[in-house]
C-alpha cells in the first residue's frame, strides 16, 4: 500500500519538477585546473553538458550546431570558452592554448593548457561560461589535485577570485 502511494505521488509530482525546457539544461559547468609536473604545464579541463554547449552556440548565432558530429562545432565552443574563462597567473593575463575536446556520455570535455611558472602560482580566475545564456548558471572551478583542491564558485556578474595552485 505504501509502495503504491509513493509511486502515485512520484507520478503526480514528476511533471511539476521537469518540463520540456528544463529537461536538458543543467546550468552547471565544472572546470579543473592542475599543474602537470611531467609536462610543466597548467592543464585546464572544462566539463559541460553537450546540450548546454549547443544551446550556447545557438545563442551566439551559430546555426544548427552539432557538438557530437562536428569538430567545427566543438572548436567553436572551445573559442566561446576561451572568451568566457579568464585566467591570470602570478598577476599576468594568460591565454591558454586550446588542446582539443572530446565527448563522454552527455558531457563535452574541453582541454586547454598554459606554461606553468616555477614554484607555487597564484591564479586569478573568472569563469563566466554560460552566464550570458542563463542568469542562474553556476560554474565550479576546482584548483589543484588529490587532497589539495580548492573550489571556487561563480555566477553571472561575479568578480574574479584568487587561489593558490600547488606544484
Amino acid at each position: 500500500m505504501l509502495r503504491r502511494l509513493l509511486v502515485l505521488l512520484a507520478l503526480v509530482l514528476a511533471p511539476i519538477g521537469v518540463g520540456p525546457a528544463q529537461a536538458h539544461q543543467q546550468k552547471i559547468a565544472i572546470t579543473t585546473i592542475a599543474h602537470n609536473p611531467r609536462t610543466g604545464m597548467i592543464e585546464i579541463v572544462h566539463q559541460v553538458p553537450v546540450h548546454d554547449a549547443e544551446h550556447a552556440l545557438r545563442f551566439q548565432g551559430t546555426k544548427n550546431p552539432d557538438i557530437i558530429g562536428s569538430e567545427a562545432s566543438r572548436e567553436a565552443f572551445g573559442r566561446y570558452v576561451a572568451r568566457r574563462f579568464l585566467l591570470m597567473v602570478n598577476g599576468d593575463i594568460v591565454t591558454p592554448d586550446y588542446v582539443g575536446a572530446e565527448i563522454t556520455g552527455g558531457s563535452l570535455w574541453v582541454y586547454q593548457e598554459a606554461p606553468a611558472p616555477a614554484g607555487e602560482a597564484t591564479v586569478r580566475i573568472n569563469s563566466q561560461i554560460f552566464t550570458d545564456v542563463w542568469a542562474r548558471q553556476e560554474n565550479r572551478v576546482n584548483i589543484g589535485a588529490g587532497t589539495q583542491v580548492a573550489t571556487l564558485i561563480f555566477h553571472a556578474g561575479d568578480p574574479p577570485q584568487t587561489a593558490a595552485l600547488q606544484q
